[in-house]
């Protein structure tokens, strides 16, 4: 039987990088507010632990996309498919991700998928060509983490 997952990638700023990566991916930012606000109700959850973001109540440190096509907790508002959890964490990001995302564009749109990257706060590093397999570009997210877009 096949495991369920998701990415978690530690952020300085888990609400605005989930925000990037839902915008380059095309996918949804979740939405915990009636979650949050039925355990703030039933006091499982103090105010200090959730801030405002965008208009919704989230945890604090915490923020999560999933793919739009995916089902989800219509009460938690927690995808159950493909999704990215990002979490502060108190160190900054210090050497290259061991562990990455690759964007993919449709064949002849690279260029057009890098612009509305960097439209979006990515940054251009550098262009590699692999010959015949073709061409990306690494790029690194608002925060500075690494990607490909190709």
């Amino acid at each position: 039987m096949a495991l369920h997952w998701k990415l978690v990638i530690d952020s300085r700023n888990a609400p605005v990088l989930a925000d990037f990566w839902a915008a380059a991916l095309e996918y949804e930012v979740e939405d915990p507010s009636p979650l949050i606000e039925r355990l703030l109700a039933s006091g499982q959850l103090s105010e200090d632990a959730v801030t405002e973001h965008r208009g919704r109540r989230i945890f604090r440190g915490y923020a999560a996309i999933r793919h739009p096509d995916d089902p989800f907790d219509e009460v938690s508002g927690i995808g159950l498919g493909r999704r990215l959890l990002f979490q502060d964490v108190p160190e900054g990001k210090t050497v290259k991700n061991r562990l990455h995302i690759d964007v993919h564009a449709e064949p002849g749109r690279t260029d057009e998928l890098v612009e509305r990257l960097e439209s979006l706060g990515a940054a251009r590093v550098r262009e590699v060509d692999k010959g015949p397999a073709g061409r990306w570009w690494i790029m690194k997210d608002p925060e500075g983490n690494e990607f490909c877009a190709a």
